[in-house]
């Protein structure tokens, strides 16, 4: 069953909508044939199909094939992998055309039943009036697309000599029509490109608290390191000038500039140490106001009742950050559960568990070094890692910390 549903289940939430929006707009090729095609035509009042009437369908076959081309280029246009298909909407407004004059060109000569012509000339205007809307960018064209075909409609009925009344009536049946497909048509795209701009959004996050982790590790590096190398350049100056002239105070100033250097070896591990040491109380909070930011029901459960070991602490709070990451960039998670605690085994093993939904059952690419590295910090204090899927499309990550790397030193 999962390789009959992994084709759906693996994609994304801007994948889903865009996938449920293009075969929507493959089904209205079905529809247009079906219902306008073949119910106006070779189901109409007679009971044997004309040369006419066999060559309309053939016209609104085509027709209806050339929209779902155009509606399938303007979505790639969409979400940024085609250009606009302008040529491909010039063809479909040529092809419109050409259909609807000459169904009321043989309408007017009695070739098209009366009851069959007005569905026929509103089934080419409304459709493609709804994959034309999905090729403009402002709204005030999009509303423009449906009363121009209205007009040219009314226009052209009168132009070929029928009633004026049978002209208005026309006019405004493709208006009505024509406006609910725009309407449409046109919320589907926006639609996607919405979704598809959160999904980028979501990206963009996830990079940025990285780049920002980054920023903070280099600026806390060159305040310690800016002053302390400053001050060893000036003091090797002024040594090698007073080497120079054989002056005794040479020695001293080196020895200065040998303190300061290992005073600098001494700061920078600090510093690193602080970098790669988390604090897992910081790091929790952090990943429950970063995850409900990206609009997810983040929970956190904090169950452990004693005072753990800086070690500890650290590792543990590298996993949570691996683990905020990765449900930030993959998968479609709308919930995660976070939660501390003593193994239920009662070994008094400590448990963190990371788990959410979403996440697709293979993965979409080659696997990264994130869980190796926490494996590794793991490993510093006998700790285990294990992380997959889990029942209910869940991902589950699961570290443990067993009892005897819990007690604090004094």
């Amino acid at each position: 069953m999962s390789k009959l549903t992994g084709w759906w289940k693996n994609r994304s939430s801007a994948g889903k909508v865009e996938l449920y929006t293009r075969w929507s707009f493959h089904l209205f090729v079905a529809i247009e044939i079906l219902t306008f095609g073949l119910g106006g035509l070779v189901l109409g009042p007679r009971d044997v199909p004309g040369s006419a009437e066999v060559g309309l369908l053939v016209l609104m076959c085509g027709h209806s094939v050339l929209v779902g081309f155009l509606s399938s280029r303007a979505l790639d246009w969409l979400v940024g992998r085609r250009d606009r298909p302008v040529w491909v909407a010039v063809a479909t407004v040529a092809v419109t055309a050409f259909g609807c004059v000459a169904v009321l060109v043989l309408r007017r000569t009695g070739h098209v039943d009366e009851a069959v012509a007005p569905m026929l000339v509103t089934g080419m205007t409304c459709f493609a009036s709804g994959s034309l809307v999905m090729c403009l960018e402002k709204v005030r064209h999009m509303w423009g697309v449906a009363p121009a075909h209205a007009v040219a409609t009314g226009l052209t009925v009168v132009a070929v000599g029928l009633p004026v009344q049978e002209g208005v009536g026309y006019a405004i049946g493709v208006l009505l029509s024509g406006l609910f497909l725009s309407f449409a048509c046109g919320f589907s795209a926006w639609l996607l490109r919405i979704v598809y701009e959160l999904d980028r959004a979501r990206e963009l996050q996830a990079q940025l608290a990285v780049a920002e982790e980054r920023l903070r590790f280099g600026r806390d590096l060159h305040d310690v390191m800016g002053r302390n190398l400053a001050v060893i350049a000036l003091k090797s100056e002024l040594a090698v000038q007073l080497a120079r002239r054989g002056r005794p105070e040479a020695v001293e100033q080196m020895i200065e500039v040998q303190r300061i250097a290992r005073e600098s070896q001494r700061e920078v591990r600090d510093v690193v140490r602080g970098y790669r040491e988390a604090d897992l109380a910081v790091e929790l909070e952090g990943a429950r106001g970063v995850l409900s930011a990206a609009g997810m029901d983040c929970r956190v459960e904090f169950e452990a009742r004693r005072a753990l070991p800086v070690e500890v602490q650290s590792a543990l709070g590298w996993v949570v950050r691996e683990a905020t990451t990765n449900v930030l960039r993959h998968g479609d998670a709308q919930s995660c559960l976070i939660r501390l605690a003593e193994a239920a085994d009662g070994s008094g093993a400590l448990t963190l568990l990371v788990e959410n939904d979403g996440a697709p059952e293979l993965p979409a690419g080659p696997p990264g070094s994130g869980l190796a590295g926490l494996r590794e910090r793991l490993a510093v204090v006998d700790g285990t890692l294990s992380a997959g899927p889990s029942e209910g499309g869940r991902f589950r990550l699961l570290a443990r910390i067993p009892e005897q790397r819990l007690t604090v030193r004094a």
